[in-house]
């Protein structure tokens, strides 16, 4: 068996209110400032443009924003895997989907923290929120297949680099709910940490366009879709998705201590919810990511495992159930056990 070693994170210096946020773009549309306000987000941490001659933000352009994409995806990366720079790691894993660069974060990591150039690497870029999970499905293979060595996973997601703000309500859904941040797993067979028992994808082709990145170009900048049907196609499909993971385990979804979800935003933390008959209590550290910066995007399911991890509740044979949700549209899940 695999084990999660542990995790660390990091998130850019700056954090801002969604009030602060409307005002220093100067949104006053009331049905806009009101899509930020009720979003059960109380600050992001973003790295927002310079201010201009009038004090309002300045539009960057596609280049500025990939630059800013690696810059800051390198800083906050290499952040969040500090605290595993004293282990064997032989494999890295980088998540993305905030802006697409070659040579990818793996190669810029490896030469930014001096890493061994023998350690063995993966760039999986562009799969959205859910590609956390699809990753560490990857990551495990690899430690399972070299025993006593790290796969270490990496999240980051500059999601400010995939802005485009006009103040109209379908940029402005995209604009009130993503914030920017990195967040690394470790991973070892035999390791001392919830073993990883199995993982479980469901794909829901009927929704294959109601999660995109794709060019505007009516800006001249890549820019994000969220479609407003998605929360109840997630939770449409929400113990399909479960009942596939626990299939074949002996397990039932009263069974699950520990439930990490992805915070994909208010309304589908609430179809998850209802679907899979969930507490709040169950959904705190979700609600509590999502409350403190908003939902960021693949490496959102380890900010809320790590929160769990510092409560110290699990207990030796708990279960816990990791979901992620994206474009595809995807829900991917893992079952683990203490």
């Amino acid at each position: 068996m695999t084990a999660l070693l542990g995790v660390g994170t990091a998130t850019p210096p700056d954090s801002y209110t969604q009030r602060e946020v409307l005002d220093l773009f100067g949104i006053d549309d009331p049905r806009i400032r009101s899509l930020f306000l009720n979003s059960a987000i109380e600050r992001r941490n973003l790295v927002l443009p310079p201010l201009d001659a009038d004090g309002r933000p300045c539009r960057e352009a596609q280049g500025e924003l990939l630059a800013k994409h690696q810059s800051w995806g390198v800083r906050l990366g290499s952040e969040a895997m500090k605290s595993f720079l004293d282990r064997d790691i032989g494999y890295l894993c980088c998540v993305s989907s905030t802006g697409f660069i070659t040579p990818g974060f793996s190669a810029l990591l490896i030469k930014e923290l001096g890493l061994s150039t023998g350690t063995q690497r993966l760039d999986v870029v562009g799969m959205g929120c859910n590609a956390g999970l699809n990753a560490l499905n990857a990551v495990s293979g690899w430690a399972a297949a070299n025993p006593g060595r790290v796969a270490l996973l990496v999240c980051i997601e500059v999601c400010s680099a995939a802005y485009v703000i006009d103040g109209t309500m379908r940029t402005s859904v995209v604009d009130s709910l993503f914030g920017d941040g990195a967040a690394a797993l470790a991973v070892q067979a035999g390791g001392d940490g919830p073993e990883v028992l199995k993982f479980a994808s469901c794909l829901i082709p009927e929704a294959i366009g109601a999660m995109r990145y794709d060019w505007d170009s009516g800006h001249g900048a890549f820019s994000f879709h969220l479609d407003r049907d998605v929360p109840y196609v997630v939770g449409a499909h929400a113990e399909q998705a479960i009942d596939g993971l626990l299939m074949g385990t002996g397990l039932r979804r009263s069974d699950i201590a520990h439930w990490v979800v992805h915070p994909g935003g208010k309304k589908v933390i609430d179809a998850m919810k209802i679907n899979l008959g969930l507490t709040v209590h169950d959904l705190r550290h979700t609600t509590g990511v999502l409350h403190d910066h908003g939902n960021l995007s693949s490496g959102s399911f380890l900010f809320s495992y790590q929160r769990l991890l510092a409560e110290d509740v699990a207990r030796p044979g708990d279960h816990g159930v990791l979901v992620t949700m994206g474009p595809g549209s995807t829900i991917e899940t893992a079952l683990v056990r203490w």
